[in-house]
């Protein structure tokens, strides 16, 4: 059972709030309203509001270590160095000098977002980690811009599930990676009810599989070490 006094527990209040009332522009700038979906259409899942740079400091929380177990997430996910690897989404960086780290020297990381103040913030992370094998991307709604073909790893942690026009965005995604390269997406388990976070910020094995097979992907593995999150490991699969 969850203690309502402890610090995780506030942290989810606060954060559910802030979610509510967050302007959804504030993650993809002044876009059109017509460049938004409500729900996805061929599983209906509810797409849940974005989190913008107000938000910021929760990514750094204290509590995320042990809420999602960031470094068994990128063992069980498998990076090698010299890979070229993206994070999507990549926020202030938490996941992304993580990966940084792993590829090494020989390997790079994009760090792709849609807010000017959370890369110009990834940044200031990297040069106070001595990180030099990031490049950050500015991306759009629909398109991560990413450089075609030469991804071996393309990641997103509990951002998918967010993403205002996922069709397009999977199918840029897609002709990113390398023939092998893989598509990893971490998501809150919708399946436990148990889990305190917003329905809309939760993802099932079904809503995944159902989206993501048909824009070209193969669901290869769901990974379960994490206290509340999916990893799922997603393929390349061969088009007719």
């Amino acid at each position: 059972m969850i203690n309502p006094q402890s610090n995780w527990y506030r942290s989810q209040r606060q954060i559910s709030a802030l979610l509510s009332v967050i302007a959804i522009g504030a993650f993809i700038g002044a876009a059109p309203a017509a460049a938004w979906q409500s729900e996805h259409p061929l599983s209906g899942r509810r797409i849940a509001p974005v989190m913008g740079v107000s938000g910021a400091d929760w990514l750094e929380r204290n509590e995320r270590e042990l809420e999602e177990n960031p470094e068994t997430a990128l063992d069980a996910i498998g990076i090698k160095p010299g890979m070229v690897a993206a994070d999507v989404g990549a926020g202030t960086g938490y996941i992304t000098l993580r990966l940084a780290a792993r590829v090494g020297s020989t390997g790079k990381v994009y760090a792709v977002d849609v807010q000017p103040e959370m890369l110009r913030r990834l940044r200031q992370n990297a040069a106070k980690n001595k990180i030099t094998n990031i490049e950050t991307v500015l991306g759009t709604e629909t398109d991560p811009k990413l450089p075609a073909g030469q991804l071996d790893l393309i990641l997103l942690v509990d951002v998918y599930h967010e993403l205002s026009q996922p069709q397009k965005m999977l199918r840029k995604m897609r002709e990113a990676l390398k023939p092998d390269g893989r598509l990893v997406l971490l998501e809150y388990r919708k399946e436990d009810p148990t889990i305190p976070i917003r329905a809309e910020h939760k993802m099932s094995v079904q809503e995944v599989k159902i989206e993501l097979e048909a824009e070209g992907f193969h669901l290869d593995q769901v990974v379960e070490k994490l206290p509340r999150q999916h990893i799922f490991i997603l393929t390349k699969a061969t088009v007719h």
